[in-house]
C-alpha cells in the first residue's frame, strides 16, 4: 500500500493530488479494515447489508405447483385436443389448498386444482379453466391440449437446494426478505451500521438556534452532514461545536475517534494559524495524514487521515465544499466499511441536459458545477448556479450537478452534459 507523497508548498501544505488519486489512497487503506457484523432477526434486516452469502437449504418449491386455476392432467391425454375435436376426461379428485393431494391422476382422468395447489401424482401439467367445458359433475371436455410441464412450477424451479440465494455484500430489499422467508431463513448476519462522529470547529460558530452577533456564523455543516450520513445508511453522533483551541479540539477528536467508525470535523482543514486539523490527525496515531488537498472545486482543502482503523476527515468549513467532499470521500468510506463497493452505480439518477451557457474551468482540476434543470420543449436545459463555496443556497436551489474533468478547460454553451440528480 502506497501513500501519496505530497511535497510542501511555501505555507507548509502538501501539493495537491487528483480526486482519483485521493480516492484510491483512501480505498487502499480501508479495504483491509475488518468489517464488523451482527446477527438480526429476518424481520429487522430490511435495507441491511449481508456479511456472508446465503445458500438455500431446500428446494423452492418443494413440490410441483400449479400456476393456474384449472385441472391437473396427464399431458399425453390432451394431445391434439381442439374445439372441433375435444378430448374428454373424468374428474376423479380435487386438490385443496394447504393439503397434500390424495390418490393419483390415472389415464383418462383429471383433478380440479387451484393456483398454487400441489400437483397430484400421475399428473404432469395443468389445463386452464378457460380451455375446458364441463360436461357434467364428473366429466370434462378439453378444447386445447397442453404439453408436459404446462402451467406448473417444478420442484426447485424458483431456487434449488444448496444454490446461492443472495451473495455477501447484498443490501436486503423487501423482495429479498421475502425470498429468505420462503426458504426458511429466520436470521441473517449483516454488517453493523457505520457510526460517524461529527464535530464542527471554530470559535466563530454558534448553534443554529441562536442569533449571531457580528463575526459569528450559525452552524450549518453539522445538520447538513448529519443528513448526508443518514442518506448514506449510517448513524451519527453529534459532538457539537468545538473550540479552535488545541487543548479543547484534540481531546474532542480523540473521544470521537474512540467511539466511532469514522470521524468528521468541518473547519480546520485549510492552512492558517488557527487551523489545527492536520496537527490533530497526526497526533491521533499512525498512519496519520494520507491526503491534504485535492484538485477539486469546491473542496480543495480536504484532509484525509487514518488513526489505526478509524478514518478521520477534515472538511472545509464552507458548507458546499464540505458536502461535495462528503460525496467524493466519506460516502465511499461508509460503503467500504459496510461491506459494499465504494461506488453504487444505481444510487443516483442522471439526465442528459443542454448547457445554457459557457463555463470555464482550470485545467488539471475537477470542477463540480451545480445546475438547475428546466424543461425546454421535450428536453432538459441545465442552468449553472454560480456562487462561492460558502453559499449554501447554491446547493439548495440546485437539482443536481455535472463534472468538468481535469483535462478540460471548460464546457461550451449548448453542450450536452450528464447531470447527476440530488436525492
Amino acid at each position: 500500500m502506497t501513500d501519496i507523497k505530497q511535497t510542501k508548498d511555501m505555507l507548509g501544505r502538501g501539493g495537491l493530488c487528483t480526486v482519483r488519486q485521493a480516492q484510491k489512497t483512501l480505498t487502499d487503506h480501508l479495504k483491509n479494515i475488518p468489517i464488523q457484523t451482527e446477527d438480526l432477526p429476518l424481520q429487522e434486516a430490511f435495507d441491511r447489508v449481508l456479511a456472508e452469502a446465503i445458500y438455500s437449504r431446500e428446494d423452492l418449491p418443494a413440490h410441483p405447483r400449479s400456476t393456474m386455476d384449472g385441472f391437473a392432467v396427464r399431458a399425453m391425454d390432451t394431445f391434439g385436443a381442439s374445439e372441433s375435436m375435444p378430448c374428454y376426461l373424468n374428474i376423479t379428485g380435487e386438490v385443496l389448498m394447504g393439503q397434500p393431494p390424495e390418490g393419483e391422476v390415472k389415464k383418462g382422468c383429471c383433478y380440479k386444482i387451484p393456483t398454487g395447489g400441489l400437483c397430484p401424482d400421475g399428473a404432469d401439467s395443468v389445463v386452464m379453466f378457460e380451455h375446458t367445458v364441463p360436461v357434467d359433475e364428473g366429466m370434462l371436455e378439453v378444447v386445447k391440449g397442453v404439453g408436459t410441464g404446462s402451467n406448473l412450477v417444478q420442484r426447485g424451479e424458483d431456487i434449488s437446494e444448496a444454490s446461492m440465494a443472495l451473495p455477501a455484500g447484498w443490501r436486503l430489499r423487501p423482495q429479498d426478505i421475502g425470498l429468505l422467508a420462503a426458504i426458511g431463513i429466520v436470521s441473517v448476519t449483516v454488517t453493523k451500521k457505520i457510526r460517524v462522529g461529527i464535530l464542527s470547529t471554530g470559535d466563530e460558530i454558534i448553534d443554529h438556534t441562536s442569533q449571531p452577533a457580528p463575526g459569528q456564523i450559525r452552524n450549518i455543516n453539522t445538520l447538513a452532514l448529519c443528513g448526508l450520513v443518514r442518506q448514506a445508511d449510517a448513524t451519527y453522533v453529534d459532538y457539537g461545536i468545538v473550540s479552535d483551541q488545541k487543548d479543547v479540539f484534540l481531546p474532542a477528536v480523540q473521544q470521537a475517534a474512540a467511539e466511532n467508525d469514522i470521524v468528521l470535523f468541518s473547519g480546520g482543514s485549510s492552512v492558517g494559524v488557527r487551523d489545527l486539523g492536520e496537527q490533530v490527525i497526526e497526533e491521533l496515531g499512525p498512519p496519520g495524514i494520507l491526503v491534504h488537498g485535492v484538485k477539486l472545486k469546491p473542496g480543495k482543502p480536504v484532509i484525509i487521515g487514518l488513526s489505526g482503523d478509524t478514518p478521520i476527515f477534515g472538511l472545509p468549513g464552507h458548507p458546499v465544499s464540505a458536502m461535495v467532499c462528503f460525496d467524493f470521500f466519506i460516502k465511499p468510506a461508509i460503503r467500504i466499511l459496510s461491506g459494499l463497493p465504494a461506488t453504487d452505480n444505481m444510487a443516483s439518477a442522471t439526465v442528459s441536459a443542454t448547457l445554457s451557457r459557457n463555463i470555464n474551468s482550470a485545467a488539471g482540476r475537477l470542477d463540480v458545477i451545480r445546475v438547475k434543470l428546466e424543461k425546454k420543449d421535450l428536453s432538459w436545459e441545465a442552468q449553472p448556479i454560480m456562487g462561492k463555496s460558502g453559499s449554501i443556497s447554491t446547493l439548495s436551489r440546485a437539482h443536481g450537478y455535472f463534472f468538468i474533468d481535469e483535462d478540460s478547460q471548460g464546457v461550451c454553451e449548448n453542450s450536452i452534459v450528464k447531470v447527476t440528480l440530488f436525492k
